[in-house]
């Protein structure tokens, strides 16, 4: 039945492409590329006053960088970046967090979050820790990250790693902050506006945090679907698509500049007496109990 759709849509598309008059539609693009021209071109104005208004943000900070500099270059290079994202965030989205306090200053904590379209809170909140706490947090990142040309010299900088259970633990083992994003991929990909977790039967964050004892953070962002979005048709189609590549095959279309505010929920501490699937029912709950409660405060 899919394939015969498939086949019949391929079939009409392909007939439309035929019946274009080709030369008709150069010479329409040819008469109007000078207006969309004159529109497009006093964007550059703008696009350059908000490069020079982060510039200006990393620049007060140059004593700081300089000092992370001379003692690390790693550690001056990832506060550059850290900077960098921060003052994207105020300005672009009057980024704020709300029970930053709940992170601690140090030992071992789990992060546990909702994943939008593109994860940019988790950007800005890793940002805010290096810049606030002095405290680095690592991360879990989908497999096809470390397979993208360029990218492995940023995993390994900003401590993202795929994870597994083992390597999970022996991150908090050694007193570090871990982040993950169950959802993953799938949530980022097919989640909506009405912020459905789609974590399914993922619990090895709940079998991590039963083994080393640490307490979980619930972690939500209020606006992150409504800046970054993905288009609602084809979702069936895409999802079985998904499910058979593993890939990010879903467009991702607007980062509107609405004010995004992470609020992090009070610590859950694991119960030795609760198995790892009952543990991973209870985190998501809370994390759609901080969108609930935001929702009736708006």
């Amino acid at each position: 039945m899919f394939w015969s759709m498939t086949e019949d849509t391929l079939t009409y598309i392909w007939i439309q492409i035929e019946s274009l008059d080709i030369e008709y539609w150069k010479w329409v693009a040819w008469m109007i590329y000078p207006v969309i021209l004159s529109f497009l071109l006093p964007l550059i104005i703008p696009i350059l006053v908000y490069c020079c208004a982060i510039f200006l943000h990393v620049y007060q900070y140059r004593h700081r960088l300089r000092d992370a500099y001379v003692h690390d270059f790693w550690d001056g290079a990832k506060k550059t970046v850290a900077v960098f994202w921060e003052a994207q965030g105020r300005i672009w989205h009057g980024f704020e967090i709300v029970g930053l306090d709940r992170i601690p200053d140090s030992g071992p904590a789990m992060i546990i979050y909702y994943h939008g379209a593109l994860p940019m809170d988790f950007y800005y909140v890793m940002a805010k820790c290096l810049l606030q706490k002095q405290r680095q947090i690592h991360a879990v990142g989908d497999n096809f990250l470390f397979n993208i040309p360029g990218f492995r010299l940023m995993m390994d900088v900003f401590c993202i790693s795929p994870g597994t259970v083992h390597s999970c633990a022996h991150v908090l083992e050694d007193g570090h902050i871990l982040a993950i994003a169950p959802g993953g991929v799938r949530e980022a990909q097919f989640g909506d506006e009405y912020y459905q977790v789609m974590w399914g039967n993922r619990y090895g964050f709940a079998k991590v945090a039963i083994s080393t004892k640490v307490p979980i953070i619930p972690m939500f962002t209020r606006n992150i679907r409504e800046s970054l979005r993905t288009p609602g048709w084809g979702r069936s189609s895409l999802r079985w698509l998904y499910e058979k590549c593993r890939l990010p095959i879903v467009p991702i279309y607007g980062l509107f500049p609405v004010k995004l505010t992470t609020y992090f929920g009070p610590p859950i501490y694991p119960d030795e007496s609760m198995t790892p699937e009952e543990l991973a029912q209870k985190v998501p709950n809370k994390v759609l109990l901080l969108n609930k409660y935001l929702y009736l405060q708006s």
